[in-house]
């Protein structure tokens, strides 16, 4: 049985109302079987369903990619692959008195989902990719089937739509042209509408996932942020508030939580409280998960207050009716489930039940609007304030003295318009997963306050820096500010049940002042890309004893000859520790423990080590280059290029060098900085065991075999090199390899080449974007890549209305 308590039983028995009217129509395609309900909804139908005649659902088909959110558009290697199911969809009420199923809209080719119902009950507000169509767009269409009504349109998936108090609608939309940081399928971030579709607005500068908004009981937003800004791309997925026009966004729950994608949460009636699907590691397809009650009154990383209600790691879509009564979607069913995880089958597809399940139910009922929040934002401006109050109050400051921090470095985020992985690569090696935009820094007061003006609708993050420009502490989220609104934040990762008291009773220092602007930094890109702006220092200053002529000083080259994915000096810098650029599973590490202060390489620039003397403008370069993250390629047209994939001859090298070396086990990527594919004759697998009488190294060397043991008082004779000459057989072999994988980059080019050309799906995105011509030729015009990038993000950027 249902248990239902007292009061939720009277509170929903208050008021019924009749809808009788709404249900005159004569329903088409109806279920033939009528049914009587069973226990719990019998119940229910005395409670929180009592003024409840029909609960509404899509059915559709599922896709093949296991990812929560690749469910629709198309894969960014393939524009014919859609990540949405085999067509086919309905969206239906049931009666829940008498079981009967009525169908309000059917297309045997298109996609449904996301159904809202109107405030009024007379209407639902849905998606609806009908059969001649790739993408999802919002609809309307009254509660009888009659009058359905497109609202959205253009080439971009418009996706799961609430209505707004005011009359507006805030929906999900991959319009925000970005595709996924470490995965093949679009993003999709917050907009809002006029209510006849016009009017669209950008509300996020997120550039991942927003997902499954629902208002509060108070005028806010609830909604899925997902974000791996330096930190683990798939374990943070946690639910966030903002008001409905994008301003005061902030954490609601789950932020220091790891491992759960936090999904369709809801308000629970009555309550505090809210109902979400916490889907397990990164997320199960289509959104299944554990049906989780989340009290968020201790604060938002209170993993006590997240109760799992039932066992099933398969339920989706909840709709709570109360405390303990709510409406879920398991596979092709539409359950009603009790607060001790008890459940009864509404309604089951048996339509091919594998393939199309049954999503999103919702009561069909009048309901009360949320109170409307003033928006706080003005569209005619450009930029918003943000206040800081201490930027050494938080976790995981301990030993950061107040007045220690003298600037903030502010960093932007820049989306990725492409994608072609699920890792990084060749952006960076284990670093970032998108190319950082610096814009500048602004002053820190001596009681750790700081204000800014900063430019509205970008994701931006900060680096604390102390008197000689290191990093103290770095930002590994993002945040966004809203156009004409001025936000503050307490401290530097501060908890969200803290405040921060002023030194003195006076105001905060910064917030006596006229907000700073962001001061650009002289001499320095505002996105670095290595063989660019690098490898020309190190050629200058480090190459002479790091390069190829002889051994590199210490086994470490930084030469910037090409491997098969990166440079040599890139491979080393990165793989042997030399930069701390910043990644790492939980994002918050302890003050000098990320960035310049804990790279090692920035204790060999300051002049110590030997002649290597860089100017000030040099060091900022590489100090600078290792806040942004540490980037490789400094264009996103580097995605999915000028890679080689080198297996090394096994036999061979076992047979010459398995001796002495581990040939199974040289490292992630051994041909990296053994293959040489800009001089193939330079390459230190030929270098290191060639005589150094014919221009090789000569450090491997192998004991000459003899038979027969010698007395310990005759001279043995030296060692051997591994080649006496480049006559050797096998010699020639390893080069000839080489100088065919160096062909083969020669003719696919890398981005750092001459007459480097961005593959069909970069040049196909941009054409979409309206960032390349639709009639460019990219074989006859030649396209700047770094251009091309900057033209792109500058697309994306918030223009002040009039």
């Amino acid at each position: 049985m249902l248990r239902i308590s007292r009061r939720t039983k009277s509170t929903f028995a208050v008021g019924a109302v009749s809808f009788v009217a709404i249900f005159l129509c004569t329903p088409h395609n109806a279920a033939a079987a009528q049914r009587s309900p069973g226990p719990m909804l019998a119940e229910a139908l005395e409670g929180p369903l009592a003024d409840v005649e029909e609960v509404v659902f899509a059915v559709r088909s599922v896709g093949g990619d296991g990812h929560w959110y690749a469910n629709f558009g198309h894969r960014s290697n393939n524009e014919k692959q859609m990540n949405y199911g085999p067509g086919g969809a309905k969206l239906c009420g049931l009666n829940l008195r008498s079981g009967k199923l009525r169908v309000l809209l059917d297309d045997p080719g298109g996609g449904i989902r996301d159904p809202q119902v109107h405030y009024d009950g007379r209407k639902i507000l849905f998606c609806y990719r009908r059969a001649d169509s790739i993408y999802y767009h919002l609809y309307e269409i009254n509660v009888d089937g009659s009058g359905l009504k497109q609202l959205t349109d253009g080439p971009a998936d418009d996706l799961e739509p609430i209505y707004l108090p005011d009359g507006d609608i805030l929906f999900c939309s991959s319009r925000c042209n970005r595709f996924v940081q470490c995965w093949h399928t679009s993003v999709a971030v917050r907009y809002r509408c006029d209510k006849n579709g016009e009017n669209v607005r950008l509300l996020s500068a997120n550039v991942e996932h927003d997902n499954t908004p629902w208002l509060l009981w108070d005028g806010r937003v609830l909604y899925m942020r997902w974000e791996y800004i330096d930190r683990s791309r798939v374990r943070y997925h946690h639910l966030w508030t903002s008001n409905p026009d994008g301003t005061a966004e902030t954490v609601f729950y789950g932020n220091q939580q790891e491992g759960t994608v936090m999904l369709d949460a809801k308000p629970i009636p009555h309550t505090d409280k809210v109902v979400s699907i916490f889907s397990p590691g990164h997320g199960r397809k289509e959104h299944a998960g554990a049906l989780t009650v989340v009290d968020p009154t201790a604060g938002p990383d209170d993993r006590s207050r997240a109760r799992r209600i039932g066992n099933s790691s398969d339920y989706r879509d909840p709709y709570p009716l109360a405390e303990d009564c709510f409406l879920v979607a398991e596979g092709a069913n539409l359950l009603l489930i009790d607060g001790e995880g008890r459940t009864e089958v509404l309604y089951t597809n048996d339509d091919r039940p594998q393939t199309y399940w049954v999503h999103e139910p919702r009561p069909l009922r009048r309901r009360a609007r949320e109170p409307v929040i003033p928006s706080r934002l003005d569209r005619s401006k450009e930029t918003g304030f943000l206040l800081l109050a201490n930027v050494t109050h938080g976790r995981n400051m301990a030993g950061v003295r107040r007045g220690e921090i003298k600037k903030l470095l502010v960093l932007e985020a820049l989306p990725k318009p492409i994608n072609h992985s699920g890792t990084m690569e060749p952006i960076s090696l284990d670093g970032t997963f998108t190319l950082p935009r610096i814009l500048g820094t602004v002053p820190v007061e001596e009681d750790g306050s700081a204000y800014m003006e900063v430019p509205a609708l970008r994701s931006l993050f900060f680096v604390a820096l102390d008197e000689d420009d290191m990093a103290v502490k770095r930002m590994q989220s993002f945040v966004n500010v809203m156009p004409g609104e001025t936000t503050s934040c307490a401290g530097c990762h501060e908890r969200r049940t803290d405040t921060v008291r002023p030194i003195s009773r006076a105001t905060l220092t910064a917030a006596s002042r006229r907000p700073s602007r962001i001061r650009p930094i002289a001499g320095v890109p505002e996105v670095f890309d290595f063989p660019r702006d690098i490898q020309p220092i190190l050629d200058k200053h480090c190459v002479q004893c790091h390069g190829y002529e002889k051994p590199p000083a210490g086994g470490f080259p930084l030469a910037g000859a090409r491997g098969p994915w990166y440079s040599h000096s890139y491979h080393a810098l990165m793989s042997r520790g030399q930069v701390s650029h910043g990644r790492d599973s939980r994002g918050n590490y302890p003050p000098r423990g990320i960035g310049s202060s804990a790279s090692k390489l920035m204790t060999l620039i300051d002049g110590s080590h030997y002649d290597a003397k860089l100017s000030a403008v040099e060091q900022a370069k590489i100090r600078l280059w290792i806040e942004s993250g540490a980037p490789y390629a400094g264009t996103y047209a580097a995605l999915g290029t000028g890679m080689i994939g080198i297996r090394p001859p096994a036999d061979l090298l076992q047979q010459r060098c398995g001796e002495c070396h581990n040939v199974g086990k040289l490292g992630r990527y051994p041909t990296d900085v053994q293959y040489n594919l800009t001089d193939a004759a330079r390459s230190p697998i030929l270098l290191a065991p060639l005589s150094r009488a014919v221009g090789g190294w000569g450090l491997c060397r192998k004991e000459p075999f003899d038979a027969k043991p010698k007395p310990a008082d005759v001279k043995r004779a030296p060692p051997a090199n591994v080649f006496a000459s480049t006559d050797d057989p096998d010699y020639q072999k390893l080069l000839i390899e080489i100088q065919k994988a160096k062909a083969a980059l020669d003719k696919i080019k890398r981005f750092d080449m001459p007459d480097f050309v961005p593959n069909q799906h970069y040049i196909r995105e941009m054409k979409r974007y309206g960032v390349l011509a639709a009639d460019l030729d990219p074989q006859s015009e030649r396209i700047d890549p770094y251009k091309t990038d900057a033209d792109y993000w500058r697309s994306l950027w918030h223009r002040p209305e009039k």
